[in-house]
């Protein structure tokens, strides 16, 4: 039960003042909520959501406005006070004294192992048993464990120290860095079960995040109540998922960003199963798909996705601007993805190295210099898919979003993120077994419930049936 006080009567105030206040009263509650601050812990953030609360039943503008105010002057001032978070236990500073030592010990043996990879390289050694490739990302993946220790300690003094905006900050460069350890590890050793604990690490940062600044879980909460009373009034007007703010076109939250990536996956590939029909094998079909089910092409997806974020405030430009700026995000990822798939699994789904510029037979400087993972001539598709993109199919998208029924939207768009979450993880887990198989490494090994799964329902003829676009050769990937 609340307790009675202070705090409570000033909750009662903020439902008294949702059902008749005028602005003028709300603007009191304010005051009283920032004075709240003075002496108050996290709950001046509870206070404070209160009007907000109060607003979003009123649905009068003015009272949004002084909520706004009131919530950001609580939460400021409790901020600089240094009065929000947890106060650590025994426990978790236990934790951080684990973390450092564990963390030194390890800095100091990857630095070592770094350290003796670069010298082993330059004098041929490593090179003798390994690929260059390979060698080089032994090496990147040895700096960034070297990193990713270093990482530990900091949070280790962090949560020793009680710093909880310390610790929420720690805690986002420790799960960035175990990320881009993640991409090289499974380079080198596949579905791995080094790479599991290194995505469950990642989950439980985030939840010591939350932790550590309870505010942060404060702060979404009260605004996911605000922007549901402004979501609903955009929907009507038919400006929903715009940026407010004017600084770009669309506002970035997870909503809009799943069904651009949803969107682009389909369409992406209907684009690229016409152009095979059309100008690569003319008259002849391929099925194009990047995932096990579904008419889905991840590689769009996450292009349309990287376009959006990264132009977005380039929405008003120059259209050259966004032209060059679409053209290199887009070959630039095109590299990266099929860097990631032939060295992981020795796949290769695309292949320009033998394109030559148009209407000559001098070979394409771009395929050359990037080893025939993007071309001059997919430069320059990127770069208008970019444009149409932006000037075009985003407003279209916007509208067919805002006809989505409110009741529907969140809960629709949750279930599909499950079903495309699953569908994304049994695809890699099928390429891992596929590799496996070709390398010859399947019958040694212990076989998880996974893989036996894969093996049972995704076998080779199921696989190069599927993925009709790729050829896998074992001796290409980079795997220890």
């Amino acid at each position: 039960m609340r307790p009675q006080g202070k705090h409570f009567a000033v909750s009662v105030a903020a439902r008294d003042a949702a059902r008749d206040a005028t602005a003028h009263d709300v603007s009191a509650f304010a005051a009283s909520s920032r004075a709240a601050a003075a002496d108050s812990d996290t709950e001046i953030a509870q206070e404070a959501g209160l009007l907000a609360e109060a607003a979003v039943i009123r649905g009068d503008a003015a009272l949004a406005e002084d909520a706004d105010l009131a919530e950001a002057a609580a939460l400021a001032e409790a901020r600089r006070d240094g009065k929000t978070g947890h106060r650590f236990g025994v426990v978790l500073k236990v934790f951080g004294i684990l973390l450092i030592i564990t963390g030194i010990v390890d800095v100091v043996i990857y630095v070592a192992t770094s350290f003796l990879l670069g010298i082993a390289t330059l004098g041929g050694i490593m090179l003798e048993q390994y690929s260059t490739v390979t060698t080089v990302i032994l090496i990147v993946g040895s700096v960034l464990l070297a990193a990713t220790a270093a990482a530990r300690v900091v949070l280790g003094i962090r949560l020793i120290r009680g710093k909880n905006r310390g610790v929420a900050l720690a805690c986002k460069l420790l799960a960035s860095l175990q990320a881009l350890t993640i991409v090289c590890q499974f380079m080198l050793e596949g579905l791995s079960g080094s790479i599991l604990s290194s995505a469950v690490s990642i989950l439980l940062l985030s939840v010591l995040e939350s932790y550590a600044d309870p505010t942060l879980r404060l702060e979404r909460e009260l605004a996911r109540r605000k922007d549901e009373l402004q979501d609903k009034a955009d929907q009507e007007a038919g400006t929903l998922g715009r940026d407010k703010t004017g600084e770009g076109y669309l506002r970035i939250d997870f909503f809009n960003i799943f069904w651009i990536f949803v969107v682009c996956c389909v369409a992406g590939l209907i684009l690229e199963i016409i152009w095979h029909m059309t100008v690569v094998d003319p008259g002849h079909y391929q099925d194009r798909a990047g995932l096990l089910y579904g008419p889905f092409s991840p590689i769009y997806g996450f292009g349309g996705v990287l376009i959006t974020i990264l132009l977005n405030r380039l929405w008003r430009s120059n259209p050259l601007i966004q032209f060059a700026a679409a053209a290199v995000i887009g070959a630039s990822f095109e590299w990266a993805v099929s860097f990631w798939m032939e060295f992981s699994f020795g796949i290769t789904a695309w292949d320009y190295s033998h394109y030559t510029l148009p209407f000559t037979s001098i070979p394409d400087p771009i395929a050359v210099m990037c080893g025939g993972r993007t071309s001059t001539m997919f430069l320059f598709i990127w770069g208008t898919l970019g444009i149409v993109w932006l000037r075009w199919m985003l407003p279209l998208l916007l509208q067919t979003i805002n006809r989505i029924p409110w009741n529907w939207r969140y809960t629709l768009t949750a279930v599909c993120a499950a079903l495309m979450l699953v569908d994304c993880a049994l695809t890699v887990s099928s390429f891992d077994c596929w590799y496996q198989r070709q390398a010859g490494t399947m019958a040694s090994k212990q076989q998880t419930a996974i893989d036996k799964f894969c093996n049972e329902h995704y076998g080779d003829a199921f696989m190069e049936h599927r993925f009709q676009s790729m050829s896998m050769d074992p001796n290409n990937a980079t795997r220890l």
